[in-house]
Parts: C-alpha cells; structure tokens; sequence
C-alpha cells in the first residue's frame, strides 16, 4: 500500500554522488527538513524523464525555492554514476538532488514501486510528485498512465 498524506517519510539508506564517489544518505536526513519537493521517475534518461519531467524541474527550480522549498530532489531506481552522469548531461546539478535508489528499498517503502518487467524494465518507481514538510508528506500525486502530468512541476507549483 502506498504511503498516505499526513504520514512520516520512510528513512531508508539511498546513495548521492559526491566529491570522491558515492555517498550514503539516509532519506529521513536530507528529506526530513524544511519543505521538500521530491519527484519520482521510472528511470534516467529514459524519454518523458529526459524530455518532461526533470528539465521542468531544473528550468523551475528558482520558483520552487521563491515559494520557500528547501530541497528539490528526485529518486530513481538507478545507480549512482547513473544519476550523476544524467543531472550532468540535464543541467541538474546544483539545483537537484539526485538519489540513487538501487536497490528499490526507499521506493518499496514508499509503496509506489512499479513492474517494469514486461518491458526488460525490471523493477522501477511510479512517476510521482510529493511534498514533504519536516519529513511528513503533504502531498502525493502519482501517474496513472505513461505521461507526466500530475507529477510535473508546474501542478506542484501550483500546490505550493
């Protein structure tokens, strides 16, 4: 079942990029503060995530923080260097924080895991959009078809 409104994020361990390679973070440290925007997408690179969903986040960015977030941050379930290399090649860096769910255990704890395996996919996250007030969420709206529309940024725009 899916995390609900009003509940306490879960605090699972997911990997940054940092100066000597990746990093460990645990979820509840850098989305548990402040007000956070945190969107999810099935994976790097891929073409709504590429085209869509993460430049309306780096070309918005400054709005986002205008109406007081703290941190914009996306999660896929993708490595690292994966992360990295894509927030290099959209302009992301220094504006997004990339969190590199690998393993799925944030995107299984959050219940909004999806079956990629019919496409050679695998396990991949739901396309979502949250925001996260002092590590509870306040808002969620996930995908229910292949596009971005709930979970682009101009509808959390508008929530904020």
């Amino acid at each position: 079942m899916a995390i609900q409104v009003g509940q306490r994020i879960p605090d699972v361990e997911v990997r940054v990029m940092g100066e000597n390679g990746p990093e460990t973070v645990r979820t509840g440290q850098v989305l548990g503060q402040g007000k956070v925007v945190l969107f999810a997408v099935p994976g790097a690179f891929t073409p709504g995530c590429s085209r869509i969903h993460l430049p309306g986040y780096v070309e918005q960015a400054d709005e986002l923080k205008a109406k007081g977030v703290s941190t914009i941050a996306c999660v896929a379930v993708n490595d690292p260097w994966v992360m990295d290399a894509w927030a290099e090649a959209q302009g992301a860096k220094g504006k997004i924080l990339m969190l590199s769910d690998g393993n799925a255990e944030f995107t299984k704890a959050m219940g909004l895991e999806l079956d990629g395996a019919v496409a050679g996919l695998g396990l991949r996250s739901q396309r979502y959009a949250a925001i996260i007030e002092d590590g509870v969420l306040a808002s969620l709206d996930v995908e229910q078809g292949t596009g971005v529309d709930v979970s682009a940024c101009s509808n959390v725009l508008a929530k904020l």
